[in-house]
């Protein structure tokens, strides 16, 4: 099957996704079946581009690493917005990499379910649609013949749900543990080395860990959305975003990190996801984890998870949660997972 790509949102996760495929491109044919091409982008402020003929992967990079954008492109149409682009283009696989909204999903959640009622397939890495409406993006994709994942909504290109789902099948999971924020894992890591909050903080925004803004991070609300996500996709569950019980870092200080080390244990911001009598209990907490634990040893910006199972016992993956290649690899990898499900078909 040729699969014709559009991208909806073409920032730093989709460029660095555009560059994998033209990097890999013959690689992806051979290995793995994969032929495509990619037809359309629209992003409302790197410019929009459609040719019925495909794009120019090479020059799409060259735009970019001149000018940043790519309104320069040469041929084929331009003014197409999303909603247009999803509808109206020679397209069957939707990349939509929008900027993550967890209050109303938009503009993802329209893009996605556009893409699902034109029977398109859909891959994403924007939290906001998946948190929020999981089950009906599910249900909407199985009446219209289509898939869609979402891989890098939660460690980013470290497998997490794929693993989970697909990886364990069969293993019955009945807890996750994670650290699932690099910012807030920084911060406690270079508080264990005597910075305060507010010196490790500021040189988490420094290096681009954190954002102006860090509330989301360091209040933990980043990570409840990803405990939503893990909750409704591996546990089956019907979580919201409200249901989590939720206390950040803000208030951690030095000496607490110290009294923690001299008791042999680490402070870690964890999201949990247990089942217990068919209930499912969710919560992001700073917790005191013994020296021992796989994730006591998780320092600086890097994720990890554990999950117990019946069958294998904890297992624990580690790796990066976020990054332009990094969250790009995430959607090349939802990308072949749906090319062999169709394969397969």
């Amino acid at each position: 099957m040729k699969w014709k790509l559009a991208i909806i949102g073409f920032g730093n996760v989709s460029q660095g996704l555009v560059k994998i495929l033209n990097r890999k491109k013959e690689i992806l044919k051979e290995k793995y079946g994969f032929d495509f091409q990619l037809m359309a982008i629209s992003d409302p402020v790197k410019g929009s581009a459609y040719n019925e003929n495909g794009l120019d992967l090479i020059k799409i990079i060259e735009l970019l690493d001149k000018t940043g954008d790519i309104k320069g492109y040469p041929t084929g149409i331009k003014d197409l917005d999303s909603i247009r682009t999803i509808k109206e283009t020679d397209t069957n696989l939707i990349i939509e990499t929008t900027p993550t909204n967890v209050k109303t999903g938009e503009p993802g959640l329209t893009h996605i379910r556009t893409a699902l009622q034109s029977k398109k397939s859909a891959v994403t890495t924007n939290k906001g649609p998946i948190a929020l409406a999981y089950p009906e993006l599910k249900r909407l994709a199985e009446e219209n013949g289509v898939f869609i994942r979402f891989e890098g909504t939660v460690l980013s290109g470290t497998p997490s749900l794929n693993l989970a789902t697909e990886a364990l099948a069969g293993c019955g999971i009945s807890r996750i543990q994670g650290i699932v924020n690099g910012t807030t894992n920084f911060i406690l890591t270079k508080m264990e080395n005597g910075k305060s909050y507010e010196d490790a903080l500021k040189e988490a925004q420094e290096l681009g860990y954190a954002e102006a803004d860090p509330t989301a991070d360091v209040e933990g609300r980043d990570a409840a959305v990803k405990t939503v996500i893990m909750a409704n996709v591996i546990m089956g569950g019907n979580v919201k975003i409200e249901d989590v019980q939720r206390k950040g870092i803000t208030e951690i200080t030095v000496d607490d990190v110290k009294k923690a080390k001299e008791n042999n244990n680490r402070i870690k911001l964890i999201a949990e996801v247990a089942k217990e009598n068919n209930m499912i209990k969710v919560s992001v907490s700073p917790r005191e984890l013994p020296i021992t634990h796989p994730l006591a040893n998780v320092m600086g910006a890097i994720n990890a998870l554990t999950f117990t199972t019946d069958h294998l016992g904890d297992i624990t993956i580690i790796g990066p949660g976020a990054g332009r290649v990094e969250t790009g690899q995430a959607l090349l990898t939802d990308i072949l997972a749906i090319n062999r499900l169709v394969d397969s078909l």
